[in-house]
């Protein structure tokens, strides 16, 4: 990216040195008057100076457009997340934000039904903008369009946790158990307040992964897109990420709570859950079958991630964080546990 950067800006510095090369070709050049009679000593310099100020002026917005075309590219390129969802922007008074577009409706949709989604969903806004927690990322503001909607939030330095998971497999960032089991009870603390402790009613997330966890200076994670999965696309399939519960988009707080047991594996062995490893019979199909199948025999510490593997106190930590993955991605969610006892689980390995 660096490298085509650098190429593009070296071809726009000499398309710009051409065209002030021009322009100063231009103004030594004589010019020749379409006329019967040559014009007056005393005019030709005026005419002369005219015509070059007209050469220059369109050469100055030719060149001004492409710097600006150039720059723009270059802001879009650098300023989108890998899944082209949020924007970086300054505002006039220097604070960093996120921008996220959000496209609702299709082409051709009834005006009434438009106007009907569009009041629902800026209730839901309007609630979720309400929401403060430590692990949640505040939605600031939203903005009402024609064909959709603008999210504004807080902008995190680090980026998502799936950045930092895509990173620490590509040996680019070194981060252990700790930081790793800090994410895992941060994550569970925001579901927790989202299935318990919003007024009037509960909210689920629907579409937890890491992704949609954003990691501030810190490493605290918090959580992003809370509930607009559903409220975007109710009725619609998607593409499967491998953190979805088989009940996706039912309303039970235990398909937040596979989710997170998935995320929980991830930190666990530093796989994706979508590895072509897991398609081989003896994986069992999925990451949780094939945690289930480790702990069952008794070598689930082959499954953890040699990057964290140290302490023997510390390893005693990660086998029980196994177990708690495990027993989340249970296929029935009755036997999934709820949010607020994982936190109870999570917080007993250590101490936050």
């Amino acid at each position: 990216m660096e490298k085509t950067n650098c190429v593009n800006l070296e071809l726009v510095l000499l398309l710009i040195f051409c065209l002030c090369n021009t322009s100063v070709q231009c103004q030594t050049r004589p010019i020749n008057h379409i006329s019967a009679e040559p014009p007056s000593p005393s005019r030709a310099p005026e005419l002369k100076n005219k015509f070059q100020k007209i050469i220059l002026s369109i050469l100055f917005g030719i060149v001004t457009g492409l710097i600006c075309s150039f720059l723009f590219a270059f802001t879009v390129r650098c300023f989108v997340s890998p899944n082209g969802k949020y924007y970086k922007t300054v505002l006039d008074n220097g604070l960093t934000i996120a921008v996220k577009r959000l496209e609702p409706f299709e082409n051709g949709s009834p005006q009434a039904q438009i106007k009907s989604v569009k009041r629902r969903m800026q209730q839901e806004l309007e609630m979720l903008a309400s929401l403060r927690h430590r692990n949640l990322m505040s939605l600031r503001a939203f903005v009402r369009e024609s064909d959709g909607l603008c999210l504004v939030y807080d902008y995190m330095h680090i980026g998502s946790l799936e950045d930092a998971m895509k990173r620490v497999r590509e040996n680019q960032l070194e981060l252990r158990w700790e930081p790793r089991l800090r994410i895992a009870v941060g994550i569970v603390k925001g579901l927790q307040f989202l299935h318990f402790s919003c007024n009037p009613s509960r909210v689920l997330h629907y579409n937890l992964k890491p992704s949609n966890v954003m990691l501030d200076a810190e490493f605290e994670p918090r959580l992003a897109d809370c509930g607009l999965a559903k409220m975007v696309m109710p009725n619609l399939d998607r593409a499967p990420s491998g953190y979805d519960a088989p009940e996706c988009f039912q309303s039970c707080n235990k398909s937040d709570v596979f989710s997170f047991g998935v995320i929980l594996g991830v930190l666990l062995t530093g796989r994706h859950p979508m590895d072509p490893f897991f398609e081989e019979s003896a994986s069992g199909g999925s990451l949780g079958r094939w945690l289930r199948h480790l702990q069952h025999a008794g070598e689930a510490r082959e499954a953890l991630d040699k990057s964290i593997i140290g302490e023997e106190v510390e390893e005693d930590e990660m086998l029980m964080a196994v177990r708690i993955s495990v027993v989340c991605q249970s296929d029935l969610p009755a036997d999934r546990p709820s949010s607020d006892e994982l936190v109870s689980m999570l917080t007993q390995l250590n101490s936050f």
